[in-house]
């Protein structure tokens, strides 16, 4: 298989290594990057070969590692080098798999979303088949097969997902770690030692990357109401926010 990463970045090169470690036969990698010196690097560090991104060299399939803000453009202008499939892990899913559609609409087609940082790898990937076939089959298969549980939705689904477990968590978790005071380690609840452990998983991050998620996905506004609706209750309101939460909560429950 002929494998281009476009955006070779650290989600683009644990796609690449895991692809060419786990899909059968030999894989030729090659890496795209609007920064040449990341794409050798990348390059360098696993074994493939850069490419300029403006190159007409063809592949079996290629893979669109890009941020959210850049995917639909980068699908666009990389479809062309693609022979058989098109494939994106950029996090978000209705805007690429649309422009996956309109760019390549006689491709297989698959939409990867790692819902982890690739240092913890690996997790679970949610994916939407949009176009299916032996080279879309094959790289679910390789993700598989490094270990990776592999679940389809679809592009709606994904998304509004996305609300709740990115921009609203992340909202959450950054706005106690604006809001609270240093403390001794000792005066710490199993309750507080936890989301000051999610701090440190949010803040050991990109900025850029927690900036997109919050600037595509809705979430934040409504932590920030429900906030104010804790901070102005009464004791008897609190109550009833406290039961409506243990209701409704994240994990599944209907508000």
């Amino acid at each position: 298989m002929k494998l281009l990463v476009v955006g070779a970045g650290s989600m683009g090169r644990w796609f690449a290594d895991t692809v060419a470690e786990n899909v059968p036969g030999a894989v030729d990698v090659a890496f795209a990057d609007a920064d040449p010196t990341v794409a050798a690097a990348a390059a360098e560090a696993l074994g493939g070969r850069q490419v300029p991104l403006d190159d007409d060299e063809r592949f079996d399939a290629v893979c669109v590692a890009v941020p959210i803000s850049a995917v639909e453009t980068s699908v666009a202008t990389q479809a062309p080098r693609a022979r058989t499939a098109l494939v994106d892990v950029s996090g978000v899913m209705a805007a690429p798999v649309e422009a996956m559609r309109r760019a390549a609409p006689d491709h297989e087609r698959i939409s990867f979303h790692p819902l982890f940082a690739p240092a913890n790898a690996p997790g679970t990937v949610a994916s939407v088949v949009d176009a299916a076939g032996p080279a879309t089959d094959r790289v679910r298969a390789a993700l598989e097969e490094a270990g990776n549980t592999v679940f389809e939705t679809t592009p709606e689904e994904h998304d509004r997902a996305m609300e709740t477990v990115q921009a609203s968590a992340h909202a959450a978790v950054l706005a106690f770690a604006l809001a609270a005071r240093a403390v001794r380690p000792e005066f710490h609840t199993p309750v507080s030692a936890a989301l000051t452990e999610a701090v440190g998983m949010v803040t050991g991050g990109t900025p850029r990357v927690y900036r997109e998620i919050q600037e595509t996905f809705e979430g934040a506004e409504r932590v920030a109401e429900a906030a104010a609706r804790v901070a102005a209750a009464d004791g008897d309101e609190f109550e009833a926010l406290y039961h409506e939460a243990s209701v409704g909560d994240a994990s599944g429950g209907e508000r």
